[in-house]
């Protein structure tokens, strides 16, 4: 179960749809409110949760779990609430705590090019939605009372690595993949390298794939 960043959509997956299907493995990748086919309404973190929710349902087994960036953001805080209905999780470019000044700045300057370019123009309200959805939100909270396997993958090239060595100490056992010469797309960046974690993370969860529980 893919889930994509900000600003984007399900099809950013392609490469990784391809691979694990090759591989034998059912594959889906959805689309969050405000992106891709759901562009026409607005982000708000219940929304995602109750898209992934609505997709982990639809799998015959517990899922691994993959998202990057907002995705990751939103899959860490769905696997802290729905942990039994997930085999593990895969956090891709979402390594840092979303708040600080920087973060702020971000959400106001995204507000002004939002009301400048009117909310049909554009995907600019996506983001001052997405920054909104999350103020507070403590990703290490969630991840420190996880329970799954986990999987964080980094491009060296990230800038939203800040917290990576937090995440580790946030949660033992935390398995660490960073990407030589990829950025904050890392999937896109380094399709193989990223594909190669998928599919060991599988191949790994393969032996005990737990039986579906509702939570």
């Amino acid at each position: 179960m893919l889930v994509h960043g900000t600003r984007t959509s399900s099809a950013i997956w392609h490469a990784q749809v391809a691979a694990l299907r090759h591989g034998g493995h059912p594959t889906h990748a959805i689309d969050l409110p405000g992106h891709g086919s759901r562009s026409g309404e607005r982000f708000t973190l219940e929304g995602a949760l109750a898209a992934i929710d609505e997709a982990v349902d639809a799998c015959p087994v517990p899922p691994l779990l993959v998202g990057l960036s907002l995705g990751g953001y939103a899959s860490l805080a769905y696997a802290r609430r729905h942990e039994a209905k997930l085999a593990g999780v895969v956090l891709a470019g979402c390594s840092t705590e979303i708040k600080g000044k920087p973060l702020h700045l971000y959400r106001h300057a995204s507000t002004h090019v939002t009301r400048w370019l009117g909310r049909g123009q554009g995907t600019w309200h996506v983001v001052a939605d997405m920054l909104a959805a999350l103020a507070g939100y403590s990703p290490l909270r969630d991840l420190r009372r996880l329970l799954l396997p986990v999987w964080v993958v980094n491009g060296r090239r990230d800038p939203l690595r800040l917290d990576e060595r937090r995440y580790l100490r946030a949660l033992p056992g935390v398995r660490l993949t960073v990407v030589p010469r990829a950025g904050h797309d890392v999937n896109s960046h380094a399709p193989a390298a990223f594909n190669r974690v998928l599919l060991d993370a599988l191949h790994e969860l393969a032996a005990h794939v737990p039986t579906r529980a509702h939570a």
